[in-house]
């Protein structure tokens, strides 16, 4: 076992010769005790790391199944605070990775001494700052290093080759591969060419790739899984959410209905096709 939950969870797919499933959900969608429950049902369905979405008014990198999923989580009353108190009450039952898919701003309002500081101590793992890119982010990766706090990074499709050494020197986390250009959501078909980019990625870093954005189905899950070290999947289960919103034992059906969807017939495993 390593000092870090990250790593370990990424040898021991590697071991079982299979991706990482890395499950997004809204933090506080679309309240705290359903949100609980929610990250307690992903867990049980056997994720290996669980990525935290930090409701913000204004998620640009999101498409409308998050942007709603926030909003509930909002106007539900969720803070920052309570974002920690989340993964407080997460740590009592499990140890899963836990990354915090997050924006600057929040960050920056907190100060990111204090903000790694607060993340670490309530028991995250990582943070996902999408809108703050490497050039800026002296200050974050010192905090991060100073807490023990992997950073994780994303490459897009129009990313140049001449900024992924950039990228990949500020990951310490995994390098996280959206595979379109454009927002969250999901998709009928997978973007073409991801085996090709996640080699190319593989080329400055020995950390994991993971490969997420537009993932909704096992179909997609199994190309993913071929091609890079961890599938995400975000708005397919946040949808389950959405479809429900007042219902939690519906939400929790559909949630479990939904993993094993995504997951079926070994879709994760690395010699499937």
């Amino acid at each position: 076992m390593s000092d870090s939950r990250i790593t370990d969870a990424f040898a021991k797919a590697r071991d079982e010769n299979r991706a990482a499933f890395v499950a997004y959900l809204c933090a506080g969608d679309p309240d705290m005790e359903t949100s609980l429950e929610a990250c307690r049902a992903l867990i049980e369905a056997g994720i290996d790391v669980l990525e935290l979405g930090v409701p913000f008014s204004d998620p640009l990198a999101d498409g409308l199944t998050n942007q709603l999923a926030a909003q509930r989580a909002l106007e539900s009353g969720m803070t920052g605070e309570k974002v920690l108190e989340l993964v407080r009450r997460v740590r009592e039952f499990s140890e899963v990775p836990i990354v915090f898919y997050t924006y600057y701003n929040l960050v920056f309002a907190k100060g990111s001494e204090a903000y790694a500081k607060a993340a670490k101590a309530a028991g995250a793992d990582a943070l996902l700052t999408l809108d703050l890119p490497p050039e800026e982010s002296a200050e974050h990766l010192a905090a991060c290093e100073k807490h023990g706090l992997k950073t994780v990074y994303i490459v897009a499709p129009t990313t140049p080759d001449e900024r992924l050494s950039m990228i990949c020197q500020a990951t310490t986390g995994f390098v996280y591969y959206v595979s379109r250009a454009g927002v969250t959501g999901e998709q009928a078909e997978m973007s073409e060419g991801i085996r090709e980019r996640v080699a190319t990625i593989k080329q400055h870093t020995d950390l994991p790739v993971v490969v997420g954005f537009g993932i909704s189905n096992a179909d997609h899950v199994r190309t993913v899984a071929q091609a890079a070290d961890g599938v995400v999947v975000g708005s397919a289960i946040v949808n389950c959410i959405a479809e429900n919103p007042d219902d939690r034992t519906a939400i929790m059906e559909a949630l479990k209905a939904k993993m094993a969807s995504l997951t079926e017939g070994g879709a994760l495993g690395k010699n499937t096709g």
